[in-house]
C-alpha cells in the first residue's frame, strides 16, 4: 500500500481549502459563550447566546477574574430575560440564569487555570461592549 504525499500546488490548495472552513468553526480564543435556556429543556429547543470577550482584562489578577465573572452573571441575567424570566416570575428549577451561569462559569474556571500574566508589554484592547444596559453594572453588582 503506498501513501503519497501532497505537495507544491496540491498543497497550497489544501491549505487555502482549510483556511475558509475554519473561521465558521472557529470561535475567538479570548471569548466565553453564554448560554441561556428557559427551563428543562432538550438542546434541540430553541435558546439564546451570547459572546462575552476577556480580550481587555488581566486573568491573573483578581480585579480581572471579578470582572469576567460580573461580566457573564449579567450577560445571563439579559438572556433569560429576553426568554421571559424574570426577578418576579416563579422561576423554574434550575432558574435559566443559574444554569447558565454555572454553564459559563466551568469555561471561566478552565480559562483562569491556564492564563498567564499578560506581561508589561501587553496593551489592553478596547472595552468589551455589553449586550445589557451599561446601568446593569452598578444595578446589579
Amino acid at each position: 500500500m503506498k501513501l503519497s504525499m501532497i505537495s507544491g500546488p496540491g498543497l497550497a490548495i489544501a491549505g487555502l481549502m482549510l483556511a475558509t472552513i475554519t473561521p465558521a468553526f472557529a470561535q475567538s480564543d479570548e471569548e466565553i459563550i453564554v448560554m441561556g435556556r428557559y427551563g428543562r429543556v432538550p438542546d434541540n429547543v430553541q435558546s439564546l447566546s451570547q459572546a462575552v470577550s476577556y480580550a481587555d482584562l488581566d486573568l491573573s489578577t483578581a480585579g480581572g477574574k471579578a470582572e469576567l465573572r460580573h461580566r457573564v452573571a449579567l450577560t445571563a441575567r439579559y438572556l433569560c430575560e429576553k426568554m421571559g424570566e424574570s426577578d418576579s416570575s416563579a422561576p423554574p428549577v434550575p432558574s435559566c440564569r443559574d444554569a447558565a451561569v454555572k454553564d459559563a462559569m466551568a469555561r471561566v474556571g478552565t480559562v483562569e487555570e491556564g492564563f498567564a500574566p499578560r506581561g508589561t508589554a501587553w496593551a489592553p484592547k478596547s472595552r468589551w461592549q455589553a449586550p445589557y444596559p451599561a446601568d446593569w453594572t452598578h444595578r446589579y453588582p
